[in-house]
């Protein structure tokens, strides 16, 4: 006898859309929070504060955003793996997301702790940007290839 399992996730056609909403709306807060850091490290507004003052305020609210997104996204995979899986988009979000995460957490995080201005910040929000771009344009284009 086989037992066949099903995932609650496909049992209604409400659970998988409001875990969407949450994933996303963890992404927003994190994506949010670090793109305004970024911004800060540009030049570009909050000039009245301290970068290392505006990533020391937003930084819990990043981490909440990381934790909803990293809690959500496994369990929408879950929904149908071999989509997401086989799927070269989901695989170069994937690693996009690492690489941000990874660059976030420290050679972002040093320069904004550091205070420095100058060309060396302005080349770290960028690639922080770009990274985080991409794994953006990376969930959207998965429904699409």
């Amino acid at each position: 006898m086989i037992l066949q399992v099903t995932n609650p996730l496909n049992s209604s056609e409400l659970i998988f859309p409001t875990l969407e909403c949450i994933h996303i709306a963890g992404f927003a807060l994190s994506v949010g929070t670090i793109a305004i850091v970024d911004f800060r490290l540009l030049g570009l507004g909050m000039n009245h504060q301290s970068t290392a003052e505006v990533a020391a305020d937003l930084a819990p609210w990043t981490l909440l955003g990381l934790v909803v997104m990293l809690t959500s996204g496994p369990l929408l995979f879950s929904s149908d793996p071999d989509m997401y899986y086989l799927n070269w988009v989901f695989d170069l979000k994937m690693v996009l997301l690492l690489l941000a995460i990874i660059f976030n957490y420290t050679i972002r995080r040093k320069t904004a702790y550091s205070g420095k201005s100058g060309t060396r910040a302005k080349v770290v929000a960028c690639v922080s940007i770009t990274l985080w771009v991409g794994v953006v344009f990376g969930g959207i284009f998965l429904a699409f290839i």
